[in-house]
């Protein structure tokens, strides 16, 4: 453990040596739409950090904004992934209904979410649900076509392994098909996850609280100091939840990656 610890942190010998090179950089530019790190940072703990270390440092703005939005992004993510998953796997599994759906869906996949706020916003107006609503629409895709994708490459001799011992369809889907689609599964939530954030910070571009909330006042206010907080606070939970997710992946597909050690 104490390996993998600092095995860990030699991985990361650029963040300092980049923030370095900005520190320099943006102090002899003497740019004002681009403020050195050190006085971003201390933007930040001003707006959302001054709190206690039991609020991890979060004062209570950032407890009204950061919450709400990490909720309405996994909310999304979580639907997103519900039915892309059972969707995408029915899809795989019919080929012949798949042709006939696939230009419905490739009509779906090509609308932009943005477009659509819109929308949204008439039938749920603006708050929450129209918010999930944005994240579970621009984020399915992935997962649909990639749990269509794993559900259409199980080994044909695993399934008919599983009808010569008479398995039932239950059974060979949780013992066969589910397991083959795994991989391709979550390669679709971890792309997912990433589009979660963008299409966050856009849908909530039109509310009153969340990440996307604080950059626009800070946009309209002129703080740019703020304004690159907001992105750099963003940038950091994309990284956290990324790096969540690979631990959860790693545990659920062990059985994958000892495989393909011994291939």
């Amino acid at each position: 453990m104490i390996r993998k610890f600092f095995a860990g942190l030699l991985r990361l010998w650029l963040v300092p040596v980049v923030l370095a090179v900005w520190e320099v950089a943006t102090r002899a530019m003497e740019h004002p739409f681009f403020p050195p790190p050190s006085q971003i940072v201390v933007r930040m703990r001003d707006l959302w950090f001054s709190g206690s270390p039991s609020t991890l440092w979060m004062n209570d703005t950032a407890l009204g904004n950061i919450p709400n939005s990490l909720g309405r992004l996994l909310a999304g993510w979580a639907v997103s992934g519900v039915v892309g998953v059972v969707v995408g796997i029915w899809l795989g599994r019919s080929p012949m209904f798949f042709r006939f759906v696939d230009p419905l869906i490739q009509f779906g996949r090509a609308l932009p979410p943005p477009a659509l706020l819109p929308l949204f916003m008439a039938l749920f107006s603006i708050g929450t649900r129209m918010q999930v609503a944005t994240i579970t629409f621009g984020i399915i895709w992935p997962v649909l076509f990639n749990a269509a994708e794993g559900a259409r490459g199980v080994d044909p001799l695993h399934l008919e392994t599983a009808r010569v011992f008479r398995f039932s369809r239950a059974r060979r889907f949780f013992t066969v098909i589910l397991p083959s689609a795994t991989p391709k599964i979550f390669a679709g939530l971890r792309l997912s996850l990433s589009l979660a954030l963008i299409l966050m910070v856009i849908s909530e571009l039109f509310s009153t609280d969340g990440i996307g909330s604080m950059l626009r006042d800070a946009q309209r206010s002129f703080d740019l100091r703020g304004v690159w907080g907001a992105v750099i606070l963003l940038g950091t939970l994309g990284y956290l939840l990324n790096q969540v997710f690979l631990v959860l992946e790693r545990k659920a597909l062990t059985w994958h990656y000892s495989a393909k050690k011994l291939v």
